[in-house]
């Protein structure tokens, strides 16, 4: 046991001292187990209660699931038995719903039928109607060949100007306010002379504008043509605005100025576009182009002055009358007066009356009152009253 058996930095180790460390070191590793077997059987008893633990815990969260499922179960059916009566009146509701729009739709395709058939009655109606106007149109397309075969004859021309300027005269103004083709002191006769309010002088109205230098000048397609045209019209303008203000201004009897009548709007639309220097060289002769709406417009002005000129008469009429009525006023007013006196004049005769009527009646009385003492001498006579104007006064 003494042998050394290991020399660990410079001290012998003998086999017993071996022995003594080896047991040591097998007590302590011994000892190290069981406490790590005593660490490791308490962990698996506290494992052990926590498994037991847990195992509660999931049993009671199982009791809780499963009462939540008994609930869930119980919340599902009643929301399926909800369901079932919602569905059943949300059948219901529907099936009530379809049967009165099916309904409506009903009524709704019968009131379109019926409102379809009575469209299609106006529209073969109408179709009648157009027919009818197809009808006229076709007349009329014949009468403006007709109106065309007139229009290329000068004096048709002339008349058919004519005959629309007495149309407007005739419908804008009463019979007495234009003349068709008087004769003027100076032998002339020009186509129409209005009468205006409050002058004697007439406005002379001329008619035969040349319609055929316009239509050439419309017709002609080459420029040479176009342009030669425009010249004769230019020409035919200028002699027909010198003649109108050589035969119809006459001083003292026309006025001053005189209206030539276009036929035509789009004439006149032509002549302000085209031949603007024509146009002011009538206006410069005092000649006044007008077309058929210019004209109307012309008669209109015409009508008011003359209704101005009747509403004057007429006002004069009611002034005389106005003046006669205060003058009978006025004499009314003096016999009223004169009345009144004589009235004033009878009341204060009646006082003096009935003043003489009381001094008697005293004077009765004072001689009653002598002859019988005993008596009473009577009493004054009253006043009448005054009756009427008499009292009023």
């Amino acid at each position: 046991m003494t042998d050394i058996v290991l020399v660990v930095g410079g001290r012998a180790i003998t086999a017993g001292e071996l022995a003594l460390a080896l047991l040591g070191l097998s007590l302590l590793m011994l000892a190290v187990l069981f406490v790590a077997l005593r660490r490791q059987a308490g962990a698996r008893a506290l494992e052990a209660e926590r498994a037991v633990i847990h195992a509660q815990e999931i049993e009671e969260r199982m009791g809780e699931m499963a009462r939540i499922q008994a609930e869930l179960t119980g919340r599902l059916k009643a929301m399926a038995e909800g369901l079932g009566s919602r569905q059943n009146d949300l059948a219901r509701q529907l099936g009530d719903r379809l049967d009165g729009m099916s309904t409506r739709i009903g009524q709704s395709l019968e009131g379109q039928t019926k409102t379809t058939m009575e469209n299609l009655g106006r529209l073969n109606e109408r179709l009648a109607v157009i027919d009818s106007a197809q009808k006229n149109l076709t007349d009329l397309a014949g009468q403006v060949v007709t109106l065309k075969d007139v229009l290329a004859n000068k004096q048709a021309r002339g008349a058919f100007g004519q005959g629309r300027m007495e149309a407007i005269l005739t419908d804008g103004l009463p019979r007495t306010g234009f003349t068709f083709q008087p004769t003027l002191s100076n032998g002339k006769r020009p186509d129409a002379v209005i009468r205006l309010a409050g002058d004697s002088r007439g406005l002379v109205v001329d008619a035969k504008f040349p319609l055929e230098a316009v239509t050439m000048w419309r017709e002609a397609h080459a420029e040479e043509v176009r342009r030669l045209a425009a010249q004769r019209l230019r020409q035919d303008l200028t002699v027909h605005i010198k003649d109108i203000a050589e035969k119809y201004l006459i001083p003292g009897e026309t006025q001053d100025m005189a209206l030539l009548f276009v036929p035509s709007e789009g004439i006149y639309a032509d002549l302000n576009e085209h031949f603007d220097d024509i146009v002011q060289k009538a206006f410069r002769a005092r000649i006044i182009i007008v077309s058929p709406s210019l004209m109307m417009l012309a008669v209109q002005v015409v009508q008011g002055l003359l209704k101005d000129e009747r509403m004057r008469e007429e006002a004069r009429v009611i002034q005389k009358e106005v003046s006669h009525l205060l003058d009978d006023v006025t004499r009314l007013t003096d016999r009223v007066l004169n009345l009144q006196k004589h009235f004033g004049q009878a009341n204060e005769d009646l006082g003096q009356i009935l003043t003489s009527a009381d001094k008697i009646a005293k004077r009765g009385g004072r001689i009653e009152a002598l002859e019988f003492d005993e008596a009473p001498a009577p009493p004054p006579l009253a006043k009448l009253p005054l009756k009427g104007s008499f009292a009023a006064e």
